[in-house]
């Protein structure tokens, strides 16, 4: 298991940072401007609000909807359970640590300007052990304290994790970064890293307090099979997505969050045959749905703290920019659903590589598969 899934997550790099690269190369682009590092992305010009792309670009997010709907009108929660433990005192620290923190990111002369444009790291960093408080008084567990050595590896693979996604951006500039500081392209490099380390502990801690409520852990819906040949055809599909992405960044930016995803499930499933999208062929669709709503459920959060604080980023998107939430345009919320999945699929193949075993379920509370105890079971 650990050396394919390894090979998944590696090759899934590889792959998604030379699509965009060949595609330029097909087209007789140039490439110097994307070979920089770290990546940092020039502000540009797109396309002006479109109410015809608007309503095009909202049809998948009505979708989504729909589909959530169903699985919350097919579910059966079972009786609320009281709490399995008391709230930890190391989750009151998480939740004043974010509380003070919060606070110094948008209040001017509370603490020194150099300082407020690092709070941010100490701020989520709050979040991901408040989450995994609620998420251990729920279930007696969280994997924080279940998983430990997992959950801390999370932080060096979600920096090189978001860092293809600063490279992918490249190609779109859907985001710039204002008072990020760095004189060098060393310093950048240095400070990025810290906050870009707390995206995937984050969404794995919501991800396991989502799964410990009843409604959200009886979701349903139907069964799925998926196929080698279907594996293929995301695969295929994701990488000719990447390649264009360049070519048409206006068109297709919706592609630098949905065609990783692509890649990322199809490699998933050649090489291990068994992901977060192997419960949905059992009828069990609750690790893709909670991942991606603990995203965005992330996302909300992201878009808020970043508001008011000194280092920030501004979005320019395509067609779609208006409505604002914060920084954020409405419409472009979309994008934390299919990144949650993404998510997900990064964190089971590195739970894969350092325990040897898939990352759901990340509570005790959660009942495991019945596949995965027929299995334990013969073993």
């Amino acid at each position: 298991m650990r050396p394919r899934a390894l090979a998944a997550l590696a090759l899934a790099f590889a792959l998604a940072w030379a699509a965009p690269l060949a595609g330029l190369v097909l087209a007789g682009r140039p490439l110097a401007a994307y070979l920089g590092f770290p990546p940092r992305t020039a502000q540009l010009v797109h396309a002006p609000f479109s109410w015809a792309a608007f309503a095009i670009f909202a049809l998948p997010v009505l979708a989504a909807l729909a589909l959530y709907a169903a699985a919350l009108a097919r579910s059966e929660p079972a009786a609320s359970a009281p709490p399995a433990a008391r709230f930890p005192w190391w989750g009151w620290l998480g939740i004043a640590l974010a509380a003070a923190c919060w606070a110094a990111a948008w209040t001017e002369g509370l603490v020194p300007v150099a300082w407020r444009a690092l709070v941010f790291t100490l701020l989520w960093l709050g979040y991901i052990v408040a989450m995994n408080a609620l998420a251990f008084r729920r279930a007696g567990s969280c994997p924080l304290t279940r998983r430990t050595a997992w959950f801390l590896c999370l932080f060096p693979v979600s920096a090189a994790f978001w860092w293809l996604f600063e490279y992918l951006n490249q190609f779109v500039s859907n985001w710039t970064y204002a008072g990020a500081g760095g004189d060098t392209d060393w310093d950048y490099f240095l400070r990025a890293n810290l906050p870009f380390s707390t995206v995937l502990p984050a969404v794995a801690s919501t991800w396991a307090w989502l799964a410990t409520l009843p409604r959200l852990d009886a979701l349903a819906l139907p069964a799925v099979r998926g196929s080698a040949a279907l594996a293929w055809i995301a695969l295929g599909t994701g990488l000719a997505a990447l390649a264009a992405i360049g070519l048409q960044p206006d068109l297709l930016f919706p592609m630098l969050w949905v065609a990783p995803l692509l890649v990322l499930a199809g490699l998933s499933h050649l090489l291990l045959r068994d992901s977060v999208f192997s419960f949905v062929a059992r009828g069990d669709w609750r690790p893709v749905l909670q991942s991606a709503l603990a995203a965005l459920v992330c996302g909300f959060f992201w878009e808020l703290w970043n508001w008011g604080s000194a280092a920030k980023w501004h979005y320019s998107i395509p067609y779609v920019q208006r409505f604002h939430l914060f920084e954020m345009p409405l419409l472009g919320y979309a994008g934390y659903l299919p990144f949650g999945i993404e998510c997900a699929l990064a964190v089971d193949l590195a739970a894969r590589i350092i325990e040897r075993r898939p990352a759901w379920p990340l509570s005790r509370r959660a009942p495991e598969p019945a596949a995965q105890n027929q299995e334990r079971t013969a073993r």
